[in-house]
């Protein structure tokens, strides 16, 4: 039997539209050899060159809203699935407010982006409009509808600036100006002061360190973009798994030695 190092565990929850919940589940046993059952599922990952072990729990946003309650108010960390072609969705709205309540770290994954309803900032906005959490854009969308190419991940592209900037072409200065955002967003939350907007820049592994802290303690939601179907990858989702939502070692709350 592998002995894991507690602190090398994540345990994360998987909220959402059950058949989008469903969907994710199965990428992950299809790409990354998960093991167990289709509700539960265990990915050993490296992340930054070293492995964790990542344990996965569907749990249906449909579900009777008291379990629903119980089972984010005891998740270590919740991942909760957006639908970027979504005009309202008060579940998704009630799921990331009982996260807040009980500072639970969070992400969200945002889908749907091919779709030709697809707006990538209303979920972005359904977040900031839940009270306490500061939404930070980690990942944007490259294009959207039909012109949906992919996903520009925001804090390693700026280390390939010359030829991040070359690759994305039109794109290049939303996304420019998405990470000066994030970055400012940080700081002012770590420092509870206002830096120069625009003016900010950090080495990935300092920025990744920080966004670790401010998840973990409830004061910020990364936000992430589902590159499907233009890729069946998921890469990205299991490391900032790994990177920002806690281990069982750093989750103190009373509800978890209660419940």
């Amino acid at each position: 039997m592998k002995i894991i190092d507690p602190q090398l565990i994540r345990n994360v929850t998987i909220v959402g539209e059950p058949q989008e919940t469903r969907a994710l589940i199965g990428r992950l046993c299809r790409r990354h050899a998960g093991n167990g059952s289709r509700s539960a599922v265990t990915v050993d990952w490296v992340t930054d060159h070293v492995e964790h072990r990542v344990r996965l729990i569907e749990l249906s946003s449909h579900a009777p809203i008291a379990e629903l309650e119980r089972a984010i108010r005891t998740a270590d960390g919740v991942v909760v699935l957006m639908n970027a072609a979504a005009t309202s969705a008060p579940r998704v709205e009630a799921l990331l407010r009982v996260a807040d309540d009980h500072q639970v770290a969070r992400l969200c994954l945002v889908g749907g982006l091919d779709d030709a309803a697809a707006d990538f900032g209303h979920c972005v906005r359904t977040v900031a409009a839940t009270r306490g959490a500061v939404p930070l854009t980690l990942q944007i969308p490259f294009g959207t509808g039909a012109a949906f190419r992919g996903v520009i991940d925001v804090v390693p592209m700026w280390e390939l600036e010359p030829m991040a900037a070359e690759f994305f072409g039109s794109h290049w200065p939303i996304a420019e100006q998405r990470y000066h955002e994030l970055v400012d967003a940080v700081l002012a939350q770590d420092t509870g002061r206002s830096p120069t907007p625009g003016a900010g820049t950090m080495a990935a592994h300092q920025l990744y360190d920080r966004i670790r802290h401010l998840t973990r303690i409830g004061d910020v939601v990364p936000v992430l973009c589902d590159a499907s179907p233009h890729t069946d990858d998921i890469a990205a989702l299991l490391d900032a798994m790994v990177r920002y939502l806690p281990s069982p070692m750093h989750v103190c709350q009373p509800e978890h030695a209660l419940d």
